[in-house]
């Protein structure tokens, strides 16, 4: 009898187990069922790493894939190579991260009937990206490697994120030896995922360390004679600029005054000021997560910190984290988290609506300001006006020294001023040569396709 009771009790309480795992599972379903069903294993939605989901357009409606039955990409060629790394190729070579993080928001699925809804229509994804724009970057490239960002630092909202080299997702090519260097690094974002040596793009934030801890900064003057020895280490300018102030030797782009700047600003607020400007960390947004750019001069001596300070040595940046940067500088230390993705939209209701989060640099407004000033005279007085018609441009040009032979790689960065195009911009070209040369008229280019976007926007409201 004692035999029986026990396993009377044993059965009721293995009872008592499943009746409550049922309950755990149905209420888990119930939150949880449209997060399982997007999980990338799932073949009724994955086709390799990208998800089939709907429809995406860019900011003016333009179709750039529809993904709702089989893989359909926008019609002009340049549009689909332009934005082939946001969207992801035809076999999942190219991770579309950004699709993937907005699944859930894009599937018509119910706990009730799965994932067909036969009366709903496919999802629209409508990004911030601008058609136009990043045909008219890829354009400027020109079919080579680099990067090309603009962003509105005001809403956050990218208009441009192109990468190159790329390739048409409706024609993957077959790599070879004899075309892997056409495509070395096809696999990348670069304007996400990788990091530069920044070169003179990198004394805006010299400049802007300076004028927030020298009082005396902006009437401060430099002597360059070409070169100048630090710690025994020889740095070297391209020019003999004599004497100059800081923002001379800005415009100049002069080694030995930044050099003997950085010396005297030290390594603890130079390493202060590469935090504040976000060097050293990553942004996250729609799911995806830039490389981190780098600044460590803890075992450098002064002539490794001198370069470190001229934007060489072992610094790197990345290209989406340093545009942000240059929208603190335009908009008074602050500036909003870039994002891709503005809304999702189903059956005529928004499941998704971005919001604009504003990221705080610490940097005081006047010193901003007097960047800006700066870097607009960097225009006016070096690159010239001419370059960009439409709209006021502070910027600052960088050529790289990446040695064992290698060209430089050209680099140009700024914003801006203009309250109707609130905009800040980098630009790289691998192995391009000077910043001021191979990627000045590339972002001239690109800001016009913008002012372009913008006005057809506006105009059409």
């Amino acid at each position: 009898m004692n035999k029986v009771s026990k396993r009377a009790w044993l059965v009721l309480a293995a009872a008592a187990v499943i009746f409550c795992g049922v309950i755990l599972f149905v209420v888990r379903y119930a939150r949880d069922a449209s997060e399982w069903v997007t999980f990338p294993g799932n073949p009724h939605l994955y086709s390799g790493i990208n998800p089939s989901i709907g429809t995406v357009r860019d900011a003016s409606g333009e179709l750039l894939l529809d993904s709702s039955g089989e893989r359909i990409y926008a019609h002009d060629l340049m549009l689909r190579r332009s934005t082939m790394h946001l969207l992801g190729d035809r076999d999942g070579f190219i991770e579309a991260p950004l699709l993937g993080h907005y699944a859930e928001d894009m599937i018509s699925y119910s706990p009730v009937h799965g994932l067909v809804i036969e009366e709903k229509t496919p999802a629209t994804a409508e990004l911030t990206i601008a058609a136009s724009v990043q045909k008219a970057a890829l354009n400027a490239l020109g079919g080579r490697k680099g990067t090309v960002g603009v962003y509105n630092y005001v809403t956050g909202e990218i208009l441009c994120a192109v990468t190159s080299p790329t390739y048409d997702p409706d024609d993957v090519p077959e790599i070879t030896e004899e075309n892997e260097a056409q495509y070395d690094g096809v696999y990348v974002n670069r304007f996400f995922r990788s990091s530069y040596t920044p070169g003179s793009v990198f004394k805006a934030l010299t400049a802007t360390a300076a004028l927030s801890e020298l009082e005396d900064a902006e009437s401060m003057t430099f002597y360059c004679g070409g070169e100048v020895i630090i710690d025994g280490e020889r740095i070297v300018c391209a020019g003999y600029h004599g004497e100059q102030d800081l923002a001379t030797a800005l415009k100049n782009s002069c080694n030995v005054a930044f050099g003997e700047l950085t010396v005297l600003l030290g390594k603890d607020i130079m390493t202060e000021y590469a935090e504040k400007a976000g060097i050293t960390s990553s942004l996250s947004f729609d799911g995806i997560r830039t490389a981190s750019g780098s600044f460590d001069v803890s075992e450098a001596g002064e002539g490794s910190l001198a370069w470190a300070g001229i934007g060489q040595y072992t610094d790197l940046i990345n290209p989406c984290q340093y545009m942000t940067f240059m929208g603190m500088l335009a908009n008074g230390g602050k500036a909003a988290q870039p994002y891709l993705m503005q809304r999702i939209v189903t059956d005529g209701t928004a499941s998704y609506q971005a919001e604009t989060v504003m990221l705080e640099s610490g940097l005081r407004s006047d010193v901003t300001r007097t960047m800006a000033e700066m870097m607009r005279n960097n225009v006016v007085q070096g690159y010239g006006t001419a370059l960009f018609p439409d709209v006021e441009v502070c910027a600052k040009s960088g050529t790289a020294e990446m040695g064992e032979g290698k060209a430089s790689t050209a680099l140009f960065a700024g914003f801006v001023t203009d309250a109707k195009y609130p905009l800040a911009f980098i630009v790289v070209v691998e192995e391009g040569g000077t910043g001021a040369s191979a990627a000045a008229p590339i972002a001239g280019s690109v800001l016009s396709a913008c002012v372009e976007h913008i006005d057809r926007q506006n105009s059409s409201k």
